[in-house]
């Protein structure tokens, strides 16, 4: 993106939620009759934040048990000290914790400037889209032992993925991207 000094890393970042009951994307049964969807009865929750370096693919991901502004702000630390001494520029949302102060202020003070999307516009998030396939892939009319289960499988897929296939993935490889990169 044009304005940003030399050197500085360019990443996508977002979060989403990993669920332990999957989400069903197609299903067989008889006619007139209800499709039976075995669940475990719990319903286990882990937020998974990640980041993307739109220049080279290279990703970074981490999981918590919640995705609040804490758990931003240490994601932040994550992104720091993967790229030291670079300056870092995150393409985000405007997710509450994204927003908060305290997030604004730990990003000013760790050197990261963040870039807001328009509001209600996940469709220009690469990291959504990246998501999106994980689950289809990983997640989709699977119901896993354990949610961290889920977790590994999940963070084995998008970290299997080549720099390149995660860009196309991400919709960050084809010419009408909207990003000026």
């Amino acid at each position: 993106m044009r304005g940003l000094p030399p050197r500085t890393a360019l990443l996508a970042a977002d979060e989403t939620d990993l669920r332990l009951f999957p989400p069903l994307r197609a299903g067989w049964a008889r006619r007139g009759e209800p499709a039976p969807v075995p669940i475990s009865g719990a319903n286990a929750k882990r937020v998974l934040f990640g980041a993307m370096n739109l220049r080279t693919g290279t990703r970074l991901f981490e999981a918590r048990r919640h995705g609040r502004g804490a758990d931003f702000r240490s994601f932040l630390g994550l992104v720091r000290g993967r790229y030291r001494g670079r300056g870092v520029a995150l393409l985000l949302d405007e997710d509450s914790c994204h927003t908060a102060g305290e997030s604004r202020r730990a990003a000013a003070g760790l050197g990261i400037e963040l870039l807001w999307l328009p509001t209600r516009s996940p469709h220009l998030n690469p990291m959504d889209h990246l998501w999106r396939h994980a689950k289809q892939a990983v997640c989709a009319n699977r119901q896993y032992s354990s949610i961290e289960e889920e977790v590994h499988r999940v963070l084995a897929y998008l970290e299997g993925l080549t720099p390149e296939l995660a860009l196309y993935k991400a919709g960050v490889l084809p010419d009408d991207c909207w990003l000026d990169l």
